[in-house]
């Protein structure tokens, strides 16, 4: 029982996915670094608040509506997305168009079959000739 478990824990798609979710956890630190010290002082400057949760906020028999609260959560998660795609993605791809500039992938091996058929063809080629 304890083999089985051992062998699916240390399956390199699980090792993977824990190695992404603590830098996934170690970068949403940096983003939320950059989103409270960057983007929202730049809302405060533009809206005059330090963020717009409390733009058009309206109340209706005690309920409370709010579309800045709403217009907030959408430009966090644009900011985040942004950030990974500009600060990870790009990058990445970059570093990867980089890699394979140049590179041809190596055809495969002919099989036993290809060569005898190559060299038969090569054979009937010669003799027309």
């Amino acid at each position: 029982m304890l083999k089985g478990f051992k062998e699916f824990i240390m399956r390199g798609n699980v090792v993977d996915l824990a190695v992404a979710v603590v830098i996934g956890a170690a970068f949403g630190a940096v983003i939320k670094a950059v989103v409270e010290g960057l983007i929202n002082p730049l809302i405060a400057a533009i809206f005059g608040k330090p963020d717009i949760s409390g733009v058009w906020a309206f109340t209706i028999n005690d309920a409370e509506f709010s579309i800045g609260l709403i217009l907030q959560a959408a430009l966090n998660f644009l900011f985040v997305a942004a950030a990974v795609y500009f600060v990870i993605v790009m990058p990445l791809n970059k570093l990867a168009e980089r890699r394979a500039r140049g590179e041809e992938p190596e055809p495969d091996p002919l099989t036993t079959d290809q060569e005898l058929l190559t060299e038969i063809r090569d054979l009937l080629r010669s003799r027309s000739l």
